[in-house]
């Protein structure tokens, strides 16, 4: 009798395994169709990985049940002590839920996308991946940084690639001995002639502060998003060279000094 229970016992392990790796198996090949079937239809890359992983735990969910089954155990009375199991840890974990609504929040309202470079939760960087309870980023230097999708879904989002075009805003300031109008020829010059800088709508160049010891010139271009950097950098560089040649004078401290020769 025990040596029938025993095999009994060894076939519903065996079958159960079977089970599982088949199942494991069908439900890797189900997540891949239905992340190619979005891909396809041109979904939101974040919302195929956010959905991927979803599907892929609620399946093997569905397989722990079928499993469970297999031992004898009743279907709905498993279901139910799942629930409220999971009815109890949601109440334990009712920070993991915000994230996972917050998740589902920024997945439906899209302020940002995965590539694009952001300011949020108080941290900034490229969006890599929007998960299921946490946003990941990659910083300027090659940092991963995870925040908890509820930081960044209560707080200010800056999305600095949303848009196709960036101003790009430069304060320059030149000596008050500096002539104006050769101040201006010379900045336009610059602007006009880098090929990155756009010409529609024209560069901004005037006069903007008398400060105490300069006087500011507010220059502002536009450009594509991409190429916000490379054009910031290159207009100082070639501001700084052409002044150079020009004989146009940046402001540095002065210090009068008086004597007095009293007897």
């Amino acid at each position: 009798m025990n040596i029938n229970l025993i095999g009994l016992y060894l076939r519903q392990v065996v079958f159960a395994a079977i089970i599982l790796i088949v199942g494991l198996w069908a439900i890797k090949i189900i997540v891949n169709l239905v992340k190619k079937a979005m891909e396809k239809k041109g979904v939101d890359q974040a919302i195929i990985s956010f959905s991927s992983k979803l599907l892929s735990i609620l399946l093997k969910i569905v397989l722990l049940i079928s499993i469970a089954g297999t031992f004898g155990f009743q279907t709905t009375t498993l279901v139910g002590i799942i629930s409220a199991l999971a009815f109890a840890v949601g109440l334990a974990l009712q920070g993991s839920l915000s994230n996972f609504a917050s998740g589902v929040m920024l997945l439906l309202f899209k302020p940002f996308k995965i590539g694009d470079f952001v300011e949020a939760g108080g941290h900034s960087g490229t969006v890599q991946e929007i998960e299921i309870f946490n946003t990941i980023l990659a910083t300027v230097d090659n940092k991963k940084i995870i925040i908890p999708n509820s930081e960044v879904y209560s707080s200010s989002i800056t999305n600095y690639s949303h848009y196709d075009k960036r101003r790009v805003d430069l304060e320059i300031g030149v000596d008050y001995d500096s002539d104006i109008k050769q101040v201006k020829e010379s900045l336009e010059r610059i602007c006009n002639n880098h090929e990155l800088v756009h010409k529609d709508p024209a560069p901004f160049i005037r006069l903007g502060t008398l400060a105490d010891s300069s006087i500011n010139f507010k220059v502002r271009v536009w450009t594509d998003t991409p190429n916000y950097w490379s054009v910031y950098f290159d207009l100082t560089e070639t501001i700084k060279e052409n002044f150079d040649k020009e004989n146009i004078e940046f402001p540095y401290p002065h210090v009068t000094i008086t004597k007095r020769n009293e007897e």
